[in-house]
């Protein structure tokens, strides 16, 4: 377990004292309106900044009554600033007698996690290639004129459709992995271009908003796969996901579908309309309540329709690009660990919720890099063409203190994706049975 730390800064709380707090009196502190963190053994009350936090307040709320230290190095690329911006909110610090580590976490686990990402940072691997980033974009912007052309110069022929539904689907993919290293601030080192170059490929290119994704993404990263913290594993009851969720279901008889067919529903409903339909929506949803209206790039294909059909290239590109979304993103996340929180450390809490895929050049490409999904939440602000870097690092570890790191061939990955619907719901009713 950790140990004490020296106090450094006495900041008067609203009762004119600086204090110092057991983690019984932290805890104490989680509900909406009455929340404290630790960070670095320090306390603070962010009840009403929350509502000022530029990552949102669910993701700083998710943290209340816990050691928040690993996140907030994870997700702020300016420290020393973020810290000047919190002296305000500084209440006290951690009785000398308490861990460092809330609620039996291993601390020596976490104190090499730590050091870890310390020598990896001496290393380089958060340094970014530019080149990398420059080729990335001008091939996206390439297909983009490659399937312009083509509508140009040979009409909306089902076959030229065809083709240039791919090319889009294609390029928006790329776009979607480009506008995600832009979004978790791994480009450059003022966070200022990355957020203007995030704003530019999710808005222009890919018609979204870039302040949906970051609410939405960053709560996903901060509590992977932990039911009502997690915005991915929120599925309005259309899946039932885990294995603690099904049973919960099952118990309740909560029958919104026929779940015990959610492995066949899944195709008709699951990566088909993620993009098309759910995500829009929320978009749409989002651009309403904000007024940020964005016209996207792609929209300049809205005027060309597929003969009798009636559905535009942006749709059918859509469509594609949802799949290819899915079986990426989702399938290294849903057939791992889901659950309520259970207060894990860093390190373990994103090993038990991501998976890996096989590293091969194709891979890389196709999955912008999430075949490294560990290292990648871990570490989100690594550059992503550093992970192969850091994953023989993080395994080592994770061997060290028994940690499973779990890496699978796309073949294997896919297939396990497929079946796993099913086989929620079946062990739900032998539970419930």
């Amino acid at each position: 377990m950790g140990g004490g730390g020296q106090q450094t800064d006495r900041i008067a709380d609203t009762n004119g004292r600086f204090g110092t707090y057991t983690w019984e009196e932290v805890q104490k502190h989680t509900k909406s309106g009455d929340q404290w963190i630790v960070v670095e053994r320090k306390v603070y009350n962010v009840s009403q900044w929350v509502k000022r936090h530029p990552g949102g307040l669910r993701i700083i709320g998710h943290y209340a009554g816990e050691d928040a230290t690993d996140a907030f190095n994870a997700f702020h690329p300016n420290l020393q600033l973020v810290r000047k911006y919190m002296k305000p909110l500084l209440i006290g610090e951690l009785e000398a007698s308490e861990p460092s580590q809330d609620r039996q976490k291993n601390g020596a686990l976490v104190e090499d996690f730590r050091a870890l990402r310390e020598r990896l940072e001496a290393e380089g691997c958060f340094k970014t290639q530019p080149l990398f980033f420059i080729l990335h974009l001008g091939h996206i912007l390439l297909l983009e004129a490659i399937a312009l052309m083509m509508v140009w110069y040979f009409g909306t022929g089902w076959i030229n459709t065809a083709i240039v539904a791919v090319i889009l689907a294609t390029a928006q993919s790329q776009a979607g992995w480009l506008q995600h290293d832009f979004g978790h601030l791994s480009v450059f080192k003022n966070s200022r271009w990355d957020h203007l170059l995030h704003k530019f490929v999710i808005g222009y290119l890919k018609g979204a908003s870039a302040c949906w994704w970051n609410h939405r993404h960053f709560q996903h990263h901060a509590k992977p796969n932990i039911l009502k913290k997690d915005p991915d594993v929120n599925l309005l009851n259309a899946f039932v996901v885990g294995k603690v969720q099904p049973v919960e279901y099952g118990i309740k008889k909560i029958k919104n579908l026929p779940y015990n067919h959610q492995h066949k529903y899944f195709f008709f409903i699951g990566p088909p309309l993620l993009i098309p339909v759910y995500f829009q929506f929320q978009i749409f949803h989002n651009m309403i309540a904000h007024g940020l209206w964005v016209v996207g790039y792609h929209d300049c294909f809205d005027s060309y329709h597929v003969y009798a059909a009636e559905c535009d290239f942006t749709a059918l590109s859509l469509f594609m690009e949802s799949h290819w979304f899915v079986w990426v993103t989702q399938m290294s996340h849903i057939p791992m660990d889901i659950d309520y929180e259970k207060h894990q450390d860093w390190l373990s809490m994103q090993l038990v919720a991501t998976c890996n895929i096989e590293q091969s050049y194709f891979n890389d490409w196709f999955s912008g890099h999430l075949n490294f999904q560990i290292e990648h939440h871990l570490f989100p602000m690594m550059p992503r063409h550093n992970y192969w870097r850091a994953a023989p690092r993080v395994r080592a570890l994770c061997d060290k203190y028994g940690v499973k790191y779990q890496e699978k061939s796309l073949h294997f990955f896919i297939m396990d994706g497929c079946t796993l619907f099913h086989f929620f719901w079946t062990d739900a009713l032998l539970h419930c049975h």
